[in-house]
């Protein structure tokens, strides 16, 4: 038995299919069916089996799951203990990968006494609880999580949706949070009744304004950080007010997302999200890596 067929097994239980669980992994689809075969034929048991809507644990597989998570999170923090500098894993919705994410782990690495390696990845928000509670992330930017009894959600910033554009709103331009069904791109929508035929989908909400900016249609944005020359649109849904969390493990939570997820909530991190584009040197840039996951 190892971590890479445990880690296989997790993820394929939590996300209900090979294919999202490969692409969460950065791994191919055979490679996770052949570590899920493998830990099967070690333990003698299926552990998975196909169902209506994905993937559904055998009762061997449901006393393993726990078992399972819980070795990764201690392999996690072995691997910590021991490696140099400590790092911290952020995942963050796509806006706040765009805008704010590296912004934030810049200043925040400059003020700590600590060596830090830190990176951001960009996920969809299904994706977040499964990231965390496997130990795959250290810690979330983006909506409300904490229904989830083991997440610890918490406001760090409030702002709003609004429509820009130069031409009346017959196509929508988004960001890839338009696909994702519990984003807040995705509620405003569907309060404009806005269809899949009527969207555009742009790989950043730069890119959207851009399109916007060229008459192609009316983009959604984030009310403080909206391009100047893109003129405000008013709709009956807009402004729709949002709230960024910072959500990490209730409990179990590493030190460094600790001091960070403390850091968020300072008057400096305040200042850095409401003017995150002041760019960061260099030597210190690191673009956010998509691991999101597409049905």
């Amino acid at each position: 038995m190892t971590l890479t067929q445990l880690r296989a097994f997790v993820l394929v239980a939590r996300l209900g299919s090979v294919q999202e669980a490969a692409r969460a992994l950065s791994v191919s689809e055979p490679a996770v069916s052949q570590a899920l075969s493998a830990l099967r034929r070690h333990l003698g048991d299926p552990l998975l089996t196909r169902a209506s809507d994905g993937m559904a644990l055998t009762e061997a597989g449901a006393r393993l799951l726990p078992i399972a998570a819980q070795m990764l999170s201690l392999a996690s923090e072995a691997e910590t203990s021991v490696h140099a500098p400590e790092t911290l894993r952020v995942i963050a919705t796509p806006a706040l990968a765009e805008f704010v994410a590296n912004p934030l782990l810049d200043a925040f690495v400059r003020r700590s006494s600590r060596k830090i390696e830190a990176n951001a990845s960009t996920v969809a928000t299904r994706e977040i609880p499964p990231l965390l509670h496997n130990h795959l992330a250290d810690i979330a930017l983006g909506p409300y999580l904490g229904d989830d009894p083991a997440l610890r959600s918490e406001p760090i910033f409030r702002t709003s949706l609004i429509a820009v554009g130069a031409t009346p709103a017959t196509t929508w331009l988004v960001d890839p949070s338009g696909t994702d069904p519990r984003s807040e791109t995705s509620t405003l929508l569907r309060r404009l009744k806005v269809t899949e035929n009527q969207t555009r989908v742009f790989p950043t909400q730069t890119a959207a304004w851009s399109a916007a900016a060229d008459g192609q249609g009316v983009a959604l944005a984030i009310a403080h950080l909206r391009r100047g020359d893109l003129p405000l649109i008013a709709t009956p849904a807009t402004p729709l007010n949002i709230c960024w969390h910072a959500t990490t493990l209730a409990n179990r939570r590493p030190d460094l997302a600790e001091a960070f997820r403390r850091y968020v909530t300072t008057p400096d991190a305040l200042h850095v999200m409401r003017s995150p584009d002041t760019g960061v040197p260099p030597s210190r840039f690191r673009p956010p890596v998509h691991v999101t996951i597409w049905s």
